[in-house]
């Protein structure tokens, strides 16, 4: 509440413009922490009272699943996979306010477990990892590693679906990791030697399984004609600022004839430009998504679209082997 009058102004400024030079008021809506969306949205709704402007409400996974669109041309559809620290989905894009859900997570999202593996191995004790996300020290250290050190964890194996679950990952690193400490008696107060190895076996088992997953949902598509014959796969969120995690989707993509496309890494995490262009989106699409600014509320929880998870998971698709090469 102290800062968003602050952070709007200096937008203003930055872009030598004011009030009365915007056409629009874009501002997040659903799904995420109730007091952040609240104190967004009632900020909103004062500009768009004082500047007499229309108020277009965002889906905070819509913004980020359209932002590509802002980088080069993408079509409708396209298949978009969103993974972060707090969600982690598959769906399809069928128009700005359209979309199929074809799978979630069950639990926790990838950027938890990586977060929580980060603080198991304590690797912000080390000087180089000071200020960074755990998700960007495991990565780091990973590079470091051998992600066949221990034995690949397998995850819904029997679950033919697109759903996502990273808390047996979590787990099971966990326990690799306390396994470790007690097999080399090593000081649980400092960072294990084989930190490397845990790291990439651990990055390994999230993006084999993220892999699996994009398998069915380009099967399932491929079975629907959900996608027409240009495919395009976008990938977004935090976790898609992983290097390793996009190189080896891309080996996916490129197995089913598929082009991959991510938005920088800046645009990946939560940011302002995604809502201001899925704001322009709308704008500009000729339907009207305005709100009367008094009517507009907040929701913690807000699914994508309309889900069709289990209509996916009663196609019962198996998948061939998949084989993710290190580059």
């Amino acid at each position: 509440m102290k800062n968003v009058e602050g952070v709007v102004t200096q937008a203003l400024e930055n872009a030598k413009m004011d009030l009365s030079d915007m056409d629009a008021v874009a501002v997040t809506v659903e799904p995420g922490l109730i007091m952040s969306l609240r104190v967004g949205m009632q900020y909103a709704q004062k500009l768009a009272r004082l500047s007499g402007k229309q108020l277009i409400p965002i889906h905070h996974m819509e913004a980020h699943a359209l932002t590509a669109r802002m980088i080069q041309r993408v079509d409708f559809p396209f298949l978009v996979l969103l993974a972060s620290g707090g969600h982690c989905l598959l769906a399809i894009a069928r128009g700005i306010d359209d979309f199929l859900l074809l799978g979630t997570s069950l639990d926790v999202a990838p950027g938890d477990a990586y977060d929580k593996t980060a603080r198991e191995l304590k690797l912000n004790s080390l000087p180089r990892f000071h200020g960074l996300s755990g998700g960007v020290a495991v990565e780091q250290m990973a590079k470091e590693g051998d992600r066949n050190a221990f034995p690949l964890v397998h995850v819904m194996t029997s679950r033919a679906n697109c759903n996502f679950s990273f808390t047996g990952l979590k787990i099971s690193a966990r326990r690799q990791i306390r396994a470790e400490y007690e097999r080399l008696g090593w000081p649980e107060s400092e960072v294990l030697p084989n930190a490397a190895d845990i790291c990439s076996w651990f990055q390994y088992n999230v993006t084999y399984h993220m892999a699996r997953r994009l398998q069915r949902a380009f099967i399932y598509s491929e079975m629907n004609e959900l996608l027409g014959k240009s495919k395009t796969l976008v990938v977004s969120g935090g976790v898609a600022s992983n290097a390793y995690i996009r190189s080896s989707l891309e080996q996916v993509c490129a197995a089913y004839n598929c082009q991959m496309v991510c938005p920088p890494v800046k645009l990946c995490t939560d940011n302002g430009i995604m809502i201001a262009w899925n704001g322009m989106e709308k704008l500009l699409s000729g339907r009207d998504f305005s709100q009367d600014p008094s009517t507009v509320d907040v929701r913690a929880r807000s699914p994508l679209g309309v889900d069709i998870t289990k209509e996916v998971a009663n196609c019962s698709i198996k998948l061939p082997k998949l084989k993710i090469q290190d580059t």
